[in-house]
C-alpha cells in the first residue's frame, strides 16, 4: 500500500490541502482535493522548483506563483518521481557534475589562472615592440632630476667600464646618478642607472663590473618589462603610465624579478666578466659584504641593491666558483679611471643634490 500523501498551499490562502496528483491534458499535472471538491490550475512539471529540503523531505514551489507550495510524505511513485526536480545541495553546476568532479575541474582552472598570472607576463613582454619599451624608459628616466653625474674623466671611465662588460652595446645607456643608495636599476628600454652609493660602497671596479653585468642580463631578457607587466598590468604599461612615470620609477626600484631571472642575470654577468677577463671574485666579495653571509642589518638591506635583487649564499658561491684560479685577469678599470668614476658626482658642479628635488 502506497504511503504517498501530497499536501499543497495554493499561494492565495493559508489553507493546507490534502491533494492527489492527476494527469493534465498538456502533459503536466493538476492537484485535486476530493474532500472539498477543490481543483487547482494545470501545472507544468518544468515550473516546479525545489524551495526547501529537510532530511529526505522536499518542498516544491512554482516559478510563476508566489506562495505556491507542494510537498508530500512517503515515497513518490516512479512515474511522478521521474518528473520532480532534484534539490541543489552545492549549487546547480556542482550538483550537475558531482562534487568531487566539480572540485577537480575548479582546481585545474585555479591552477591555470595562477599559472597564467605568473607566466603570462613572460610570454607577453617579448611581444611588446622595442620602440614602445624605449619610450617607457625615456619617459621614466627624463633627466633624473638633474642627478646624472658628468665629468670628462668620469664619463670616460664609465664608457671604458661599459665597453668591457657590454662590448656589443646591448644597453642603450648606462649612467651614474648622484644618489647615495647602494643600488642600481634597469629601466625599460635598456637603460641602466648606477647609483653613486653603489660606486662608493664598492671596494674595486670589478665589483661594479659584476653588478653592471647582472643588470645587463636584465636588459638582455627584458626582465624589467616583464616585471612591470606582472605588477602593473598590460594596460598600464602600454598606456604609458598615465603621466605618472616618475611614480612608477619607484615601482621599478622595488621590482623583484624572481629567482630564475636573477640566476640567468648572474649567468650573463659571469659570462661577460669572463669574456672581458675580469675576475668574479670582486662581485662575490661585494655580495658577502652586502649581506650574502647574513650579516647586514635588515633596515640597511631594505635600501640597497639587495632589496630588489634577493641574495642567497648560493649566488655568492656561484661567483666564487666562477673564478679561474689560473686565469689572467685585468682590473675592470685602472687606478686613475676608478678614481675618476668614484669622484664623478662629487666633482660635477652642476649635478643636483641627491635629495634636492623630486624626480
Amino acid at each position: 500500500m502506497s504511503d504517498f500523501r501530497p499536501w499543497h498551499y495554493d499561494g492565495r490562502s493559508a489553507v493546507r490541502r490534502s491533494v492527489v496528483l492527476l494527469d493534465a491534458d498538456d502533459g503536466g499535472f493538476r492537484l485535486e482535493e476530493s474532500e472539498s471538491g477543490w481543483t487547482g490550475e494545470p501545472v507544468a512539471w518544468t515550473d516546479l522548483t525545489v524551495i526547501a529540503t529537510e532530511s529526505d523531505r522536499v518542498a516544491y514551489g512554482h516559478r510563476a506563483i508566489p506562495g505556491w507550495r507542494m510537498g508530500f510524505s512517503g515515497d513518490a511513485p516512479p512515474e511522478i518521481a521521474a518528473h520532480l526536480p532534484k534539490g541543489e545541495r552545492y549549487g546547480r553546476w556542482i550538483d550537475r557534475f558531482g562534487f568531487w568532479r566539480a572540485a577537480g575541474v575548479f582546481t585545474i582552472v585555479a591552477a591555470l589562472v595562477v599559472w597564467g598570472a605568473l607566466e603570462a607576463p613572460g610570454l607577453i613582454a617579448p611581444l611588446i615592440p622595442k620602440a614602445w619599451e624605449n619610450r617607457m624608459g625615456d619617459a621614466m628616466v627624463g633627466d633624473f632630476g638633474g642627478r646624472f653625474c658628468h665629468t670628462p674623466a668620469g664619463d670616460a671611465a664609465l664608457r671604458a667600464l661599459v665597453a668591457r662588460i657590454d662590448p656589443k652595446g646591448e644597453a642603450r645607456e648606462v649612467a651614474l646618478a648622484n644618489i647615495p643608495l647602494v643600488n642600481a636599476v634597469t629601466l625599460p628600454g635598456g637603460r641602466i642607472i648606477l647609483f653613486d652609493g653603489l660606486v662608493q660602497q664598492a671596494g674595486s671596479p670589478d665589483e661594479v663590473a659584476g653588478v653592471l653585468g647582472h643588470e645587463l642580463g636584465h636588459v638582455r631578457h627584458r626582465d624589467t618589462l616583464t616585471g612591470l607587466v606582472r605588477q602593473l598590468g598590460l594596460s598600464a604599461v602600454l598606456g604609458g603610465f598615465g603621466g605618472n612615470a616618475g611614480g612608477y620609477l619607484n615601482g621599478v626600484l622595488s621590482l623583484s624579478y624572481g629567482r630564475d631571472a636573477e640566476s640567468v642575470a648572474d649567468s650573463v654577468a659571469i659570462d661577460q666578466m669572463r669574456a672581458a677577463a675580469i675576475s668574479p671574485a670582486g662581485t662575490a666579495a661585494f655580495f658577502a659584504r652586502m649581506g650574502g653571509k647574513g650579516e647586514a642589518d635588515r633596515t640597511e638591506q631594505a635600501m640597497t641593491w639587495l632589496s630588489s635583487h634577493p641574495l642567497s649564499a648560493d649566488r655568492r658561491k656561484r661567483f666564487e666558483q666562477a673564478v679561474d684560479k689560473g686565469g689572467r685577469y685585468r682590473p675592470a678599470l685602472d687606478g686613475a679611471q676608478w678614481q675618476a668614476l668614484r669622484t664623478a658626482c662629487k666633482s660635477d658642479p652642476h649635478v643636483a643634490k641627491a635629495w634636492a628635488s623630486p624626480f
